[in-house]
């Protein structure tokens, strides 16, 4: 293990924290455009009206899109940049990789925001704040599909590991450079994951409470 250490360069753990920062903001940005986009339709579905089986669609069709497929897809047709308003906006990489994750990041923010709406009008506003724990985990989960830049040579996390293990001579130095790489990120992940799911099951007591359900023999059953 010492030997292969001395084989990583000196840099290397700045390059993959630096490259983690571009997964954590690309799932930043995806989240934030599936917001802008999905809050509408999510608005749309949760109409009691026809009205309501146009974002039902619209949703469907955006989770059957693969992410390599729209990754490649807009990679190849888009321009080199845009103008928007007399601005040029320059399409890189990774706004490319942003824009794939778009599909699954509004089909996410529409479904579970047509259910807080509909669990506010129930009058449950405990509930209907599940949307932001679920968002969060939307978030993490964004985060690992941003590894899918690497094929696009994005130098993000992944991109900068798989660069690195390419450079060692020995499979067994492989990997344990990739055993590095899931403990940097499964430790961030999991984390996240557990904070979530802890906030999710806080609010879930909740709600049952409010609606005058006891969770203490349950909670009893679980420590048993």
């Amino acid at each position: 293990m010492s030997g292969f250490l001395a084989m990583l360069p000196s840099g290397f753990p700045a390059r993959l924290a630096a490259g983690m920062a571009i997964d954590f903001e690309i799932a930043a940005a995806a989240l934030g455009l599936g917001l802008v986009l999905g809050a509408p339709l999510g608005f749309v579905w949760a109409m009691r009206s026809p009205v309501r089986a146009v974002p039902n669609v619209i949703v469907q069709l955006m989770r059957a899109a693969p992410t390599f497929v729209v990754m490649f897809f807009l990679l190849n047709i888009l321009p080199h940049d845009v103008r928007v308003l007399g601005r040029r906006i320059p399409i890189t990489r990774e706004l490319t990789v942003v824009l794939s994750l778009v599909p699954y990041s509004a089909s996410y923010v529409a479904e579970n925001g047509a259910e807080a709406l509909r669990q506010w009008r129930l009058g449950s506003a405990l509930a209907a704040l599940l949307f932001l724990p679920n968002l969060a985990r939307a978030y993490f989960v964004l985060v690992m599909s941003a590894g899918v830049a690497a094929a696009i040579g994005v130098t993000e996390g992944i991109a900068v590991i798989l660069r690195e293990a390419d450079r060692l001579p020995d499979l067994s130095d492989r990997l344990w450079l990739f055993a590095i790489g899931v403990v940097a990120y499964g430790v961030i992940l999991q984390s996240g994951f557990l904070g979530v799911m802890w906030v999710r099951a806080h609010l879930a007591r909740l709600v049952l409470r409010r609606a005058g359900i006891d969770t203490t023999e349950g909670d009893r059953r679980q420590h048993a």
